[in-house]
């Protein structure tokens, strides 16, 4: 059996495109797959470290306790798909339990690199005022984790032009999908 487990952001919840179809993707392939909610986060997050660490610890606990009763040996596989904070919950999280797991890592943060980790891909925007690229680049190649850049897009992937938006967006769930299946770019 698989398990893929979905971490949102702040504001971008599972039912939103990449976390969306990406579960998806998973589903069609055969993986099991448990959304993860959690909310009650400061306002004003962006572009202040506190509030963003403190946001983080919130989702981590409220991640603990929604997966608390799963019973991980059941799985011979595990993936996190995972969205901003949520990446960085996903690497503590199965950091913190040991777990031979992979990542798909959307847009992740800087703090997302405070817990090892190694078998991931990354998706990042050049235009994300969230996480700073030439930074990310060096996280992502110091742990040997391939860096998709999607050009121009923000935080959500997005470029604002909606028709190139979805272009990429199939070529992000391309990539994803490619992983998902244990393949690497």
């Amino acid at each position: 059996m698989k398990i893929a487990v979905l971490l949102p952001g702040i504001g971008y919840t599972c039912d939103k495109p990449l976390l969306y179809y990406s579960g998806k993707l998973a589903r069609s392939l055969g993986w099991e797959v448990l959304p993860v909610p959690y909310g009650g986060f400061p306002a004003k997050v962006q572009g202040d470290r506190d509030r963003l660490r403190e946001s983080i610890g919130i989702a981590l606990r409220q991640t603990e306790a929604s997966l608390q009763a799963v019973d991980w040996g059941r799985y011979a596989e595990i993936l996190f798909i995972s969205k901003s904070i949520g990446t960085a919950v996903a690497t503590a999280f199965a950091a913190s339990r040991g777990f031979r797991c992979r990542h798909i890592l959307f847009t992740p943060l800087e703090e997302t690199f405070a817990s090892p980790v190694t078998d991931a891909i990354a998706f990042h925007g050049t235009a994300d005022p969230w996480a700073d690229t030439s930074r990310l680049r060096a996280l992502c190649g110091r742990a040997g984790i391939p860096l998709m850049l999607t050009e121009q897009a923000n935080h959500s992937l997005e470029t604002g032009d909606v028709l190139q938006d979805l272009r990429n967006l199939e070529t992000v769930m391309e990539q994803a999908a490619a992983w998902i299946r244990g393949e690497r770019p």
